[in-house]
């Protein structure tokens, strides 16, 4: 529940007032915050805009260009939240004040239509699978690398994209219902596939089925599901999330057999960490309010839910790795996930684990931040880079699709050949070598 819920809200206003007085202005975050890290402004850091978003809800200050860009260049990482020692809900704020944001802000034509498109894209899988079909097919002939390698020469947005792509474009998966259990069924769980996941991640999400499967669940496929709402939520379009959230919602508790309460099993950071707090968003529907608590008190990251489970060995046989992690940001702050994907690598033959710096310092992927705002993202990226390689590792680790992405595009810039798999793979493979 939320520090301040049945706190009033002053008229005109998206928060508390007693929210942005939990912060004392220590700087504690300041070092957590890769936006101060990377600029160091006082107007980039989590205390200077919770200043800014009290100074604009008490109409001291215009929502103007320049205050809603420094706004608009906070992550939403949450790293802050881990380190403040008074406890401050910064997330719930910076969630609060992006739709005030939106519906009082009139943003550049070109910028409004590029934030528009990017959501449709990305939480659509009808047109995200439509606009990697002629991808897929110069993957398959193999001239996409041709495209990746011209990538220099493009506009600098486009050449964003293009080195987000991942390599190889594998295809997408299409899921059974029900996937049942490898040997003796030790659980039955609920799968959350998502929107972006199967279209862009095949191989993340057949993974995610096979190594549940190996570890004795049987896992279902509610359908009718779609996006869980977090990527509208953290652009500041809370209708759009609200409606999406709706829809998947109600497909987990039609499919959800009376009585049983099974494991909602989630893949992608950002989506685990909105829909385990599904009951303060729904908080204000009375239809789904307690649906709503219940669903989001059975979410579990996969990491966590094969922690939780104790991990059945996979077979040995695999080549020796020093293996470096990074934390998603949902996973580790939203969420508290930091030791179980830590814990499961262990478990893999072969497998290292080598410290690096600032492992839980954002990446720059952050949902579609690093489509978004592509130059702050490639100069994050650069900094974890630069931790990869002084850590000395062979091959990065990370439990979320998006942070593989950012890395892998980061690492290709600086011409490193590190891999970077996501934990679920890795352990597919391992399973899959016996």
């Amino acid at each position: 529940m939320p520090r301040h819920e049945h706190e009033a809200i002053p008229s005109g206003g998206f928060a508390p007032v007693a929210s942005f007085l939990d912060c004392v202005h220590c700087g504690l975050c300041q070092s957590a915050c890769p936006t101060y890290l990377a600029l160091g402004t006082e107007a980039d850091s989590p205390r200077g805009r919770i200043h800014l978003m009290r100074a604009l809800q008490d109409g001291k200050l215009a929502l103007d260009a320049e205050a809603v860009r420094h706004l608009d260049l906070c992550l939403g990482c949450r790293g802050c939240e881990t380190a403040c020692p008074s406890g401050v809900a910064y997330g719930e704020l910076i969630e609060a004040a992006r739709p005030w944001i939106e519906a009082r802000h009139r943003r550049a034509p070109l910028e409004r239509w590029r934030r528009r498109l990017t959501l449709e894209i990305l939480t659509g899988p009808r047109m995200l699978r439509a606009l990697l079909s002629p991808l897929r097919a110069l993957e398959a002939a193999r001239a996409l690398r041709l495209v990746r390698r011209l990538a220099p020469r493009l506009p600098r947005r486009l050449a964003s994209l293009v080195r987000l792509l991942p390599s190889p474009l594998a295809p997408p998966a299409r899921l059974p219902q029900v996937t049942a259990a490898r040997a003796s069924e030790r659980a039955a769980v609920q799968l959350l596939a998502g929107c972006v996941m199967p279209e862009l991640f095949g191989d993340t999400v057949r993974s995610t089925v096979a190594v549940l499967a190996a570890n004795g669940c049987r896992v279902d496929v509610p359908p009718g599901q779609h996006c869980c709402g977090a990527l509208a939520l953290h652009a500041g379009d809370r209708e759009r999330a609200l409606s999406e959230a709706r829809r998947t919602l109600d497909a987990i508790v039609v499919a959800t057999p009376n009585g049983a309460a099974p494991p909602i099993i989630v893949n992608a950071a950002g989506c685990g960490a909105l829909m385990k707090d599904y009951g303060t968003l729904f908080a204000d529907d009375p239809e789904r309010a307690a649906d709503a608590r219940t669903v989001a008190a059975r979410v579990r990251d996969a990491t966590e839910l094969l922690a939780e489970l104790r991990l059945r060995p996979p077979p040995s046989g695999g080549p020796a790795r020093r293996v470096a992690y990074h934390d998603p940001c949902h996973l580790a702050h939203a969420q508290g996930v930091r030791s179980q994907p830590r814990a499961l690598l262990a478990a893999i033959p072969g497998v290292t684990l080598v410290p690096m710096e600032d492992e839980d310092l954002c990446c720059g992927s952050a949902g579609h931040y690093n489509v978004m705002q592509p130059e702050m993202a490639r100069r994050l990226v650069a900094r974890k880079v630069a931790a990869i390689h002084a850590s000395g590792a062979e091959l990065v680790a990370t439990a979320n699709a998006g942070c593989v992405l950012q890395l892998e595009a980061g690492l290709r810039t600086a011409g490193l050949a590190v891999p970077v798999r996501h934990v679920l793979d890795l352990l597919a493979e391992a399973y899959g070598r016996g």
